[in-house]
């Protein structure tokens, strides 16, 4: 069964009301896995530039982040993994690639059903590999992607990693955090300072691989030449203010150089968790 939720927050985002090949040689898609020596890669597509890149933090010393860059596919996904020992490393990085073989093998179709579909097939994957693992046991991943399909950007997110956009100087979210922060302790009338320090405050409400029940968020926004769209983790989020996000978004500066300062500025207050940024730029 597929579900996913729909809300309007901005006049610049459409949101979704409907129900929801390998490549060839040569074409092999732009992955980062985080925490190697590889280094962030950038592409140029006739409609969005992208970069990507992931730190560690200043307190971890694995990154259980993952992003992917697909520009062949128009594909772009950022996952934050959790788990035991090597476990959250692996969720993250099977979700992301089981989306990927996902969205490549789906029929052509309008809206953002394929993409949702392929969200729960990352669902089932991950879970099943869990399941036949002791080691696995517990292992569950966030994520946020978007997928370039007929002029428009389409996004879907699970757990609390973000989808941003930043245009004309503001930066808004597209997504809406799965988290008992957002979901519950708002919906009580909690006020912000409070939340700030609840003891549920890092606690998600959804995330993949923790239950076949998936609830998938989707969103659609229209590109207009210079606009940015940010994924990020809560790495990101959660530690650098938005000020300081607009303010690393807000120059003439190259994607990469972008990407850096964010990452920076997350670790600039510690760093506590691992970082990842993938950014967008329509032209």
């Amino acid at each position: 069964m597929i579900t996913y939720a729909s809300i309007q927050v901005t006049a610049r985002v459409r949101w979704c009301q409907r129900e929801a090949s390998e490549p060839a040689a040569g074409q092999v898609p732009s992955t980062r896995q985080s925490g190697n020596t590889l280094k962030p890669g950038i592409i140029e597509k006739r409609m969005l530039e992208a970069f990507g890149a992931s730190d560690p933090g200043c307190v971890r010393a694995n990154n259980e982040d993952y992003y992917l860059l697909a520009p062949s596919m128009g594909l772009y996904v950022v996952a934050d993994g959790m788990g035991g020992a090597q476990a959250g490393e692996h969720a993250s990085k099977l979700a992301t690639e089981t989306l990927r073989e996902a969205v490549q093998r789906a029929p052509t179709s309008p809206g953002p059903e394929a993409l949702v579909e392929a969200f729960h097939t990352a669902n089932r994957k991950v879970m099943e590999a869990a399941s036949n693992d002791p080691a696995l046991e517990g292992m569950g991943t966030t994520m946020v992607a978007a997928q370039v399909k007929d002029g428009e950007l389409l996004i879907a997110s699970v757990g609390d990693s973000r989808a941003y956009l930043f245009d004309h100087g503001e930066l808004h979210a597209i997504t809406q955090d799965q988290t008992w922060v957002n979901e519950v302790g708002r919906r009580l009338g909690m006020e912000e300072d409070a939340l700030r320090v609840h003891p549920m405050r890092h606690v998600l409400t959804m995330a993949i691989g923790v239950s076949d029940q998936l609830r998938v968020l989707t969103y659609v926004v229209k590109p207009t030449p210079g606009m940015q769209v940010l994924l990020c983790s809560d790495g990101l989020h959660g530690v650098a203010s938005e000020e300081e996000m607009k303010h690393a978004l807000d120059s003439n500066k190259t994607l990469e150089a972008k990407c850096q300062a964010l990452i920076a500025a997350a670790r600039d207050h510690g760093g506590p968790d691992n970082i990842t940024a993938v950014l967008l730029k329509a032209s």
